[in-house]
């Protein structure tokens, strides 16, 4: 089996000699030439993803002020950000709500603006208001502040996101006898329809489903710029049940990432309102896999039809926390429009975009073949089945 390092493959990168291709092209030509002819052939597989991950915000610098303060409470645009770290310091989460929305006082609530609309906002260089009160200290004396500001008058603006990029995830059926609003968007009662959200075969953890090229330090498309994993995200979980070919059918994997929201494209990065829910950011993310030999290959090969997700009842038994899986689904029959369960023919729509998927991976192609984009061994790799071999 022929094995290439990461320092052959920069080596060809620097000299535009790399072979590029995406996820979805990767398939046809492992079909058409083989396995070992594709490994041998291909240097680089681009994923990509654009979906709705909740566990998303930023923390941001305001440089020091005349007098100086050390700010307290901090809102953006009337929506509160935590200042509980360091004089001008605060971390806005996507999912904060402006204050004084009324929420799901009168359900099901509109949630017109949150935090993740504030960093969709900031990246998309508009002005926005900057509020903060402080209690006073002898070091600190400003008690108050009101300012006009945009992301070029911050002194650091970064996405620092906790849990992104989930390896698969649950199907949202609801098997109530009323309508439910959740973070899976609106759900007809009796399985009346089905909500999913994924990638499917350009997902990025789905193209290596053990970890053997991502980890901390891993140089990703992040926003439209560039970023890093910091590591795994929160609720990384590798010991759940996996389909014959080692893809996880439940949500497995997530990642910690993080990257300069000065040099991310509001394209990538919007807000998100979720009737009867509330707000949250939709994220774009592409991962580069170095294809190290043949078993790597491989696993970039991964078509929507073999990807089994959960269906689950969001109507009942999600609320509970009982187990609300019914069963499994291709991500194949998904984007067919409608799916054949439970004796019942279901119409299917996406909450993420496989469009935005795709030009994300394929700007992530644009960039490594021009060189604009190295690969990044992984100072330490992600959590993943034990007893598994990853090499290299």
């Amino acid at each position: 089996m022929s094995k290439k390092s990461y320092e052959e493959i920069n080596a060809k990168i620097k000299q535009g000699k790399a072979v590029v291709v995406t996820a979805e092209e990767v398939i046809d030509i492992a079909r058409e030439e083989g396995l070992k002819s594709a490994a041998a052939k291909v240097d680089v597989v681009t994923t990509g993803t654009f979906g709705m991950m909740c566990s998303s915000g930023a923390f941001l610098n305001f440089w020091h002020t005349k007098p100086k303060m050390r700010m307290q409470q901090v809102w953006l645009n009337n929506v509160p950000a935590y200042a509980g770290i360091a004089a001008v310091d605060a971390y806005i989460g996507a999912t904060e709500l402006m204050e004084g929305d009324p929420a799901n006082t009168r359900h099901p609530g509109h949630f017109r603006y949150g935090g993740g609309h504030v960093i969709e906002d900031l990246i998309a260089g508009k002005e926005l208001q900057l509020r903060a009160t402080s209690y006073g200290t002898d070091c600190y004396p400003l008690k108050k502040l009101e300012k006009t500001l945009t992301i070029d008058d911050l002194r650091d603006a970064f996405i620092m996101s906790p849990r992104n990029s989930y390896q698969n995830y649950n199907v949202g059926v609801n098997c109530a006898d009323k309508t439910v609003y959740t973070y899976m968007g609106l759900l007809k009662p009796n399985m009346g329809n089905i909500n999913y959200s994924t990638a499917g075969q350009l997902s990025p953890l789905l193209n290596d489903p053990y970890f053997r090229t991502i980890g901390v330090g891993t140089r990703i498309f992040l926003g439209g710029g560039i970023g890093f994993v910091c590591g795994p995200g929160t609720q990384h979980d590798h010991s759940g049940q996996r389909t014959t070919g080692g893809l996880p059918m439940g949500g497995a994997g997530t990642l910690a990432v993080t990257g300069d929201m000065k040099k991310m494209n509001s394209r990538y990065i919007r807000g998100v309102s979720m009737l009867g829910y509330g707000v949250s950011l939709m994220v774009g993310i592409g991962v580069p896999i170095p294809i190290l030999d043949e078993d790597m290959l491989e696993f970039t090969c991964v078509t929507d039809a073999d990807i089994l997700s959960p269906v689950c009842d969001y109507g009942i038994k999600y609320p509970t926390g009982e187990p609300p899986e019914l069963g499994y689904v291709t991500v194949a029959e998904l984007k067919s429009g409608e799916v054949n369960f439970a004796g019942k023919c279901i119409p299917t729509a996406p909450l993420s975009s496989y469009p935005m998927a795709k030009e994300i991976a394929t700007a992530l192609k644009r960039w490594v073949s021009e060189g604009s984009f190295l690969l990044s061994r992984p100072a330490v790799l992600l959590p993943t089945v034990e007893g598994y071999e990853r090499g290299e």
